[in-house]
């Protein structure tokens, strides 16, 4: 009997997936993780996924179904990987993604890694994707439910990753799995999803930064693209790429963020077609369906999780760089974010946006 241990959020997926496995007779070990920082540790409800509430809700679900469950505390690891990151990001002025970073460096790097410890051959999550092996090659595939389609978040990937992970919700409807929840009887069949950045259980990222690390705080000047100054700025984590709203500064036509100027700590606006753009370049690329890419291809990429995917060119720099060419012209694109390129429904791969062009 393969054993698996069965990440466990103390959301509605998560449980149906620990479920699922057991109907499948694996051996289902529970775990949740404890990553929130001491000062973030909130009680009752509070919080999103991983929150002390939520690792309750999962220590229940695990007793309904009979499999133990242990908590594993992750929050070194997190700080170091996720936190510490968000904040750089942040503090040079780009918009990071912090799931994208904690698939990669935290559920399917150092919770597989106690998985492995353990004796387990798999770790599973209540991800929607799909996992197939393919020419002697495991490929990330689009879930069923498109709606729910999580792939975008997962292309940090390595094939030794992918061979030990099960994702067992891939065939389903998020509407099924709510379904199976409630013939099971689980008290979290009707949760709602988490919408928050985890740490930030308030989804104010900007009180979080403000209120434990005012140092990457920084004023600086509002300058329009031909650098005419227009007002000041009060720390260039306040804004993104394409945003309109909250600039505190008057002009005849509305204005939007075109850059973050980290080296000149300048926020730089412009009119709305000044945020349309014909490409990007992306670095810190990681492949999934292919070992690298030597030549140039056409591909669908996404280059935010929820915006439709759209045609472009890859084109190959280095072997973790590539030039993205849109086959039509793109808004906002967002340096810190990430571009994920597919070949239909199997996620070929992607990295982080460095700059627009």
């Amino acid at each position: 009997m393969k054993k698996v241990l069965a990440a466990m959020s103390g959301g509605v997926d998560s449980s149906v997936t620990a479920a699922l496995l057991k109907e499948k007779d694996y051996e289902v070990i529970g775990g949740t993780m404890e990553i929130f920082p001491d000062y973030e540790q909130k009680s009752g409800e509070e919080g999103g996924c991983c929150s002390l509430s939520s690792i309750e809700d999962a220590k229940m679900v695990a007793a309904k179904i009979g499999i133990p469950h242990y908590t594993f505390n992750l929050k070194d690891v997190f700080q170091k990987k996720v936190i510490n990151n968000f904040v750089n990001e942040y503090s040079i002025g780009n918009t990071p993604n912090p799931c994208i970073v904690c698939n990669k460096e935290i559920k399917f790097k150092a919770l597989l890694n106690k998985a492995r410890q353990i004796g387990a051959d798999y770790i599973a999550t209540g991800h929607y994707a799909k996992i197939k092996k393919f020419n002697g090659r495991y490929i990330l595939k689009k879930a069923e439910d498109s709606h729910k389609d999580q792939t975008y978040m997962l292309y940090g990937f390595t094939q030794q990753q992918l061979k030990h992970t099960l994702m067992p919700l891939g065939d389903y409807s998020k509407k099924e799995i709510r379904k199976m929840a409630k013939e099971i009887n689980f008290s979290v069949h009707d949760k709602p999803d988490s919408q928050e950045i985890c740490f930030v259980p308030d989804n104010d990222y900007t009180r979080f930064l403000d209120d434990n690390y005012p140092e990457i705080t920084e004023k600086g000047p509002i300058l329009d693209t031909a650098g005419n100054k227009l007002g000041e700025h009060n720390g260039l984590y306040n804004y993104t790429v394409g945003q309109r709203r909250g600039l505190g500064i008057s002009a005849p036509h509305p204005l939007y963020v075109v850059k973050l100027d980290k080296e000149n700590n300048a926020v730089i606006v412009g009119k709305d077609k000044e945020v349309n753009f014909k490409g990007l370049t992306a670095e810190n690329v990681n492949y999934i369906s292919v070992p690298k890419l030597t030549q140039k291809r056409t591909a669908l990429v996404k280059i935010r999780y929820n915006s439709p995917a759209f045609k472009a060119e890859l084109i190959p720099v280095t072997v973790n760089k590539i030039k993205v060419i849109f086959a039509e012209i793109q808004r906002a694109v967002t340096p810190g974010q990430s571009v994920v390129f597919y070949n239909d429904t199997a996620v070929i791969g992607g990295g982080i946006i460095k700059t627009a062009i």
